[in-house]
């Protein structure tokens, strides 16, 4: 009877998610909402923005992010100090188990620093997220018009 137990007991481990990213499976970190700021003609940086859901047990966080469209990619977060809003880089965007972490405007983003080409709103830019595990989810992001943060959808020409 033991030997049974321990086969079925291996192998409800081996499909159980905690051990989905030891053998390549699938990815536990989800993005949702992805894009990428369209900026005026001749700016060398931009950012994009996202929601990262880690689905996994355990605490996983952003390290790297890397983009064809740019020669460097940053984390960067927003600081208030001495009443002003700095812009400050960080190592890594920690993502909590179970939680959505939001990239957005006036907080932590992705920077685009040195674009390689003009980016226009309905352009799609390639941009790869890299974990501390050594995953990575690569993305096809969307470039949005960012307007007062509100979007007008009245006016067709």
């Amino acid at each position: 009877m033991k030997s049974i137990l321990l086969t079925a007991l291996l192998a409800f481990s081996m499909t159980s998610p905690l051990f989905a990213g030891s053998h390549g499976g699938a990815n536990p970190i989800s993005v949702e909402d992805a894009y990428v700021r369209a900026v005026p003609p001749g700016s060398k940086a931009s950012a994009a923005f996202m929601k990262i859901t880690n689905n996994d047990k355990v605490d996983h966080s952003l390290v790297v992010a890397e983009s064809g469209v740019a020669t460097n990619v940053e984390l960067h977060t927003h600081v208030h100090k001495d009443g002003m809003m700095m812009m400050r880089q960080v190592k890594k965007i920690d993502l909590p188990a179970g939680k959505t972490v939001e990239l957005k405007p006036g907080g932590l983003h992705v920077m685009l620093i040195g674009l390689t080409k003009q980016i226009k709103p309905g352009d799609q830019v390639n941009l790869t997220l890299i974990y501390e595990n050594g995953k990575k989810t690569r993305l096809t992001v969307p470039v949005k018009k960012i307007s007062g943060g509100h979007m007008n959808h009245k006016h067709h020409h």
